[in-house]
């Protein structure tokens, strides 16, 4: 076991916190005693000196944290009964804090092309710019560390690593691990390799120095991590410059994430008489989130001690989970449409996607072993993918509606709602009978989710979390798509094409209109900006530029930017006409 992940193992197996005399085996985010724990974190994001509470723990220390914390206590001392008044807090953080984004420099990526091929596909002139437009988003997106990052590391809660970065955009001003996977693919059908192979080198730098790939950026996660896509990235890379050698020297590192996933974050689901080994989210880590730290102080309310940090480790287990927030981690299950954001139960969830994610991974790593000729590793991940497999078919796919469900650990039942995720297995190629495409296509034609014109909805109850309805996320709509597209089956192919040309009319408008791509978007209206959730709606934007370049990269000879493609009968304003015309569609 390398040395962070050691570490990591015996800080969550002995870390105790005593709370009014209840011990909980709970430790904080990080071991900062400013970015993560502490009175100074807690009086500062009570006081929301701050619109957002991640200003705060972005912040970069002008003096080293012991003289900051000797110096707040000074403060503390001469103040009657340690109070202090919210201009005196302010000011001293102005006083010990530079704003956040010191510690990155001006940084252009210099495998950055006028003129990548892609634009030679596109046939509409429209498009044809707008993707040009996007290729040169890369370069306002494009961060690079000043060397007091890597020189002084104690003055800052960004995690240092090697190479430059493409960050999301917006308040997300650091590398976001799933978030990376849509870049990188971007990245690389904009031609520029050295950034992308920059990037995925900072994720093999992280994994061999903590264990694992943390949630993002910053100190402050460093011990809740995101779905796993790791390999997936080296995949996209090999499959376009073949650098074998690359691979051979870091396919240790792919296998050492692997068994991050596989020690820390399985469970055994008991069905029929056998136990399946599959894996879900799980950070068992207390103390309200630092970047939103008064959000969650205040969700828990006048909750036991031991509620409290139960709730908030469920919370950072959403937040690994990259769903933050959705009613799809609710313990009751959605069916009821009573729960809050207090009823969060992330780990009494087994996913679908993430289990699909990991089904993926082994394929790839047999893959990889046998280019490299390491047969009994192939034989090792054939058969860990054989078994979840029939782990994935048992637990996951429910027969009545012919698709793969969530599995609740609690009621030792199948969450019926729908998500864009029950069909992650189509995308991970995890599925072993080819029958079960077209029930999964089925599945999408008979749901109400094709009956929105700007894109697949992430939930059809709306919770007011920004992971559920109406809001629409680019990396969902992928999966989806790439799930379809890949499958054997003209009429899924048919399908994957429709729900592309929907979601690039829907980025389009919405670019044309406000002059900028979003995170989210909504699925009602003319395609605005989604909304909900913790934060406003987020510009820039990563994953986003990096889903609408390959779908433009794979259908850009038949893509069209016109706000009327589908005609104008009245079915036709709310689902497109060629999936009305699908065989088996219910109207």
């Amino acid at each position: 076991m390398p040395w962070g992940l050691r570490c990591l193992s015996l800080c969550i197996a002995s870390c105790m916190t005593l709370w009014n005399g209840v011990e909980l085996v709970f430790p904080p985010p990080c071991d900062s005693p400013i970015y993560c724990t502490g009175d100074l974190l807690k009086r500062v994001q009570t006081a929301k000196l701050f619109t957002d509470d991640k200003h705060f723990v972005d912040m970069v220390l002008r003096e080293p944290p012991e003289q900051v914390l000797q110096n707040f206590q000074n403060l503390l001392e001469k103040s009657p009964g340690g109070n202090l008044s919210r201009d005196e807090l302010f000011q001293f953080v102005n006083l010990s804090f530079a704003p956040p984004g010191q510690e990155f420099e001006p940084w252009t990526p210099k495998d950055w092309p006028e003129n990548p091929q892609i634009l030679k596909t596109i046939s509409d002139e429209k498009l044809n710019r707008w993707a040009k437009e996007l290729h040169a988003i890369w370069k306002s997106l494009g961060r690079k560390m000043k060397n007091d990052v890597q020189n002084h590391p104690e003055l800052h809660s960004l995690i240092y690593v090697p190479y430059p970065v493409v960050v999301p955009g917006g308040r997300f001003r650091e590398f976001y691990y799933w978030d990376s996977y849509w870049v990188i693919n971007g990245l690389l059908v904009s031609e520029m390799k050295a950034t992308a192979k920059g990037m995925i080198e900072n994720f093999l730098y992280l994994v061999e120095r903590y264990g694992l790939i943390p949630n993002g950026g910053r100190v402050y996660y460093l011990r809740r991590s995101q779905p796993p896509f790791l390999t997936l990235m080296m995949d996209s890379y090999m499959a376009k410059y073949e650098d074998s050698e690359f691979l051979r020297l870091n396919i240790h590192l792919l296998e050492q994430e692997y068994e991050f996933w596989m020690s820390n974050r399985s469970v055994i689901v008991s069905l029929g008489g056998k136990n399946y080994t599959l894996n879900r989210y799980n950070v068992q880590v207390g103390e309200p989130r630092p970047e939103s730290y008064s959000v969650d102080l205040e969700l828990a309310g006048n909750l036991t001690e031991e509620a409290r940090q139960e709730l908030w480790a469920e919370l950072k287990s959403a937040a690994e989970s990259g769903w933050d927030f959705s009613s799809r981690w609710y313990a009751g299950g959605v069916t009821k449409q009573t729960g809050t954001l207090r009823d969060t139960k992330t780990s009494a969830i087994v996913p679908v996607d993430l289990n699909a994610v990991l089904c993926q991974t082994e394929r790839l790593l047999a893959s990889f072993y046998k280019m490299l000729g390491n047969l009994s590793k192939v034989q090792k991940f054939e058969a860990a993918r054989t078994r979840r497999l029939e782990a994935v078919q048992a637990v996951f796919w429910d027969t009545a509606l012919g698709i793969w469900l969530d599995f609740n650990l609690v009621t030792k039942q199948r969450n019926k709602a729908f998500y864009p995720t029950n069909l992650a297995p189509l995308w991970a190629e995890c599925i072993m009978d080819q029958s079960l495409v077209e029930m999964a296509v089925r599945y999408l034609e008979e749901s109400e989710a094709l009956s929105y014109r700007n894109g697949i909805p992430t939930s059809l109850y709306q919770s007011g979390q920004q992971w559920d309805f109406p809001n629409a996320w680019p990396p969902l709509q992928h999966i989806v798509i790439e799930g379809l597209a890949k499958s054997s089956s003209a009429r899924a192919q048919e399908m994957a094409f429709q729900l592309a040309q929907n979601w690039i009319r829907t980025n389009y408008a919405a670019y044309e209109k406000y002059k900028a791509m979003f995170e989210k978007y909504d699925v009602n209206g003319d395609g605005k900006p989604g909304g909900g959730g913790e934060y406003d709606v987020q510009e820039g934007f990563g994953w986003t530029n990096g889903v609408a370049l390959q779908l433009l990269e794979r259908y850009g000879s038949r893509l069209v930017s016109g706000a009327d493609t589908v005609g104008s009968s009245l079915a036709a304003a709310v689902l497109p006409l060629p999936l009305l015309l699908l065989p088996g569609r219910r109207i």
